[in-house]
């Protein structure tokens, strides 16, 4: 099979021993080993202190192409990087913990800075969004300390639903979640990660 770029993106605070981290490299592993010769791009996004968006910056997004001078190409400088990663890949994983019910504040800057209109999203004739980043797979690897796919937790957690919907209104709807769950929870702590890494099954 053809080889794959692949992006991989970490979201965890705890650098190499967080569990979505340990969680996504094996779904990396897995790609690699359906696709042979595939390339890896990482990025941690605590480690790289993606800033958070700025009225700036949000108002160079929003320039026209044709109206952007120098100094408002490098307010978007960052932007155009990200959003160039995400086109160049084929496959990205997103190593996602549940932090507080949802998703680290890093995550949530990089999906600010690639949510860009005209680029990666639009809007018909209806005024309805569509999505312009297609023809990705994506695969989220989350980790969290108590269970979350039971019916009480479903209500609790607010990482897999809004990465979802957030991936799917840019246009990627293959979008396939992993989980290490029950962490912290006494008795099947000591094998959430190791049942996580064998949910793992490559499309």
């Amino acid at each position: 099979m053809a080889s794959k770029h692949i992006l991989q993106l970490n979201s965890s605070i705890m650098g190499e021993q967080s569990y979505s981290r340990k969680l996504g490299n094996h779904i990396v592993k897995k790609i690699q080993e359906k696709y042979p010769g595939s390339t890896v791009e990482q990025l941690d996004l605590v480690a790289s202190n993606i800033p958070h968006l700025t009225p700036d910056v949000l108002s160079a997004m929003f320039t026209p192409a044709e109206h952007q001078i120098d100094e408002i190409k490098q307010k978007l400088a960052l932007s155009d990087k990200l959003v160039k990663q995400l086109f160049d890949a084929d496959i990205i994983v997103i190593g996602a913990p549940l932090i507080n019910r949802t998703i680290h504040s890093a995550l949530k800057a990089w999906i600010d800075h690639i949510t860009r209109r005209g680029i990666t999203f639009g809007y018909n004739t209806d005024g309805l969004p569509v999505g312009l980043v297609s023809d990705k797979k994506v695969y989220i690897a989350m980790s969290s300390g108590g269970v979350y796919t039971d019916e009480e937790g479903k209500n609790n957690d607010f990482v897999a639903p809004y990465l979802q919907s957030f991936l799917g209104f840019l246009g990627m709807t293959d979008v396939t979640i992993f989980r290490a769950e029950g962490l912290h929870v006494p008795v099947i702590q000591d094998t959430a990660l190791e049942k996580g890494i064998n949910s793992i099954k490559i499309d």
